[in-house]
């Protein structure tokens, strides 16, 4: 009798985590009016939304920053088709040749939260420096290049992060949170 009501518990189980994916609040990018023109129409055309967490304050995982160097301004999403999200670099501001990071299947960003309360908990944020020296010197991990443009921090809220550095042409992956 045991494993039968651990297999049923199992699956109920799996039916939430699900409903959870499926009720994940997923804006378009029309939500987002400081997009570029050319860059929402490039995420339309892709069939984007971007995944939001509930335990961030207002809109987010749209972020502009200096991806790559510091006189460019770069734009990265975090873009979710069919329930798997990637994070879109768009250099200089152009649809043409994003670069494509951490894909990932939605419900693997997924949490309990509070007793029976399942969120999403997947953002992106620009850092600078200061936080990558920071994060590096309290935690430790692969030791950063020279830092003259910012990085993405991949979130993973409230547990932890890691630092995505476009270095000589590669990602590198630098300690986050922890």
């Amino acid at each position: 009798m045991a494993p039968l009501f651990v297999f049923i518990i199992l699956c109920f189980s799996q039916l939430d985590w699900d409903k959870a994916d499926r009720e994940t609040v997923r804006l378009p990018p029309s939500a987002f009016p400081e997009l570029p023109t050319a860059i929402a129409s490039d995420l339309n055309r892709r069939g984007c939304t971007i995944p939001q967490s509930p335990e961030v304050q207002g809109k987010h995982n749209v972020i502009r920053g200096h991806f790559a160097r510091p006189d460019q301004i770069d734009w990265a999403v975090l873009c979710s088709v069919k329930r798997v999200s990637t994070i879109l670099v768009f250099w200089n501001g152009s649809p043409a040749n994003p670069a494509t990071l951490e894909s990932r299947p939605d419900t693997d960003r997924l949490q309990s939260w509070g007793g029976d309360k399942i969120i999403y908990s997947w953002q992106i944020a620009p850092v600078g420096e200061a936080y990558i020296m920071e994060h590096y010197n309290a935690y430790g991990g692969p030791k950063p290049p020279p830092i003259d443009h910012e990085g993405i921090d991949d979130r993973f809220v409230g547990k932890a992060s890691e630092v995505l550095y476009f270095y000589n042409g590669k990602w590198l992956h630098l300690t986050g949170a922890d």
